[in-house]
């Protein structure tokens, strides 16, 4: 059972986190719950978790705020327990590093195979991008430090990446010169596959330019490659 993942559970609602413990337990998985979002970050503090189910609308601060907090620093993959039909809380917590979402009432099992689809994707994102672990890489103007996800430019100016930025930039320097459909980069930063009205790897994509663009109303670093993607239009130097 030690090797089970462990799993934190944060809502206000003691019968909905107390319920899904329950159930996550009775399926092989370890699980701890947090009634809000203090509390989730002293269990944290404490303990080894490798993903954490965020309820939105807490009192005190919001699910929302703690993703981005928590998502800007990697700790943990994090599926969002959203109201039903709130289609802003949902794109915005997948732009701000959420992994993936669920609308309340839901049902437990779908919950289950959200969390072991995240966990193999993370997995799967871990081993594909660990020829860049523990590297810092130069490309076009900007140094990328990997392991504290902080971008430099060549006066020493620093950006901190958020989870999202960061996986998409990954992504992209993993594959320099070589055109990405906005369906590919959905599936390799996200695992899922996009709907005909999607704008989140657009979105993502204007996000990281104003980040890594010397000149946002004329990107050269990402490129538009009409009716096909994007691609990144600069060599990649790993220095080690």
């Amino acid at each position: 059972m030690s090797d089970a993942p462990h799993i934190l559970v944060v809502d206000d609602h003691k019968e909905i986190r107390e319920s899904v413990k329950r159930f996550l337990q009775k399926n092989g998985m370890r699980a701890d719950t947090a009634k809000d979002a203090q509390d989730a970050e002293a269990k944290l503090a404490i303990g080894n978790y490798d993903l954490m189910v965020l309820d939105v609308m807490m009192p005190g601060e919001s699910g929302l705020s703690l993703c981005q907090r928590l998502s800007a620093e990697r700790v943990l993959p994090i599926i969002l327990l959203t109201a039903l039909g709130d289609d802003t809380d949902r794109i915005v917590g997948l732009e701000i590093g959420a992994d993936d979402y669920l609308a309340k009432p839901f049902n437990p099992r779908e919950l289950l195979a959200r969390i072991k689809a995240v966990l193999r994707r993370t997995e799967r994102q871990e081993k594909l991008s660990g020829v860049f672990v523990g590297k810092r890489l130069r490309f076009a103007h900007l140094v990328l430090d990997s392991d504290s996800r902080v971008l430099a430019d060549e006066s020493g100016n620093e950006t901190r990446l958020t989870s999202s930025d960061f996986k998409l930039l990954i992504v992209l320097l993993e594959r320099a010169r070589v055109v990405l459909s906005r369906e590919q980069l959905l599936d390799l930063t996200a695992g899922r596959s996009s709907g005909p009205l999607d704008r989140t790897i657009d979105n993502q994509i204007s996000r990281l330019r104003r980040k890594i663009e010397p000149d946002i109303l004329q990107p050269k670093i990402i490129a538009t490659v009409r009716n096909d993607g994007y691609c990144l239009s600069a060599d990649v130097e790993v220095l080690g």
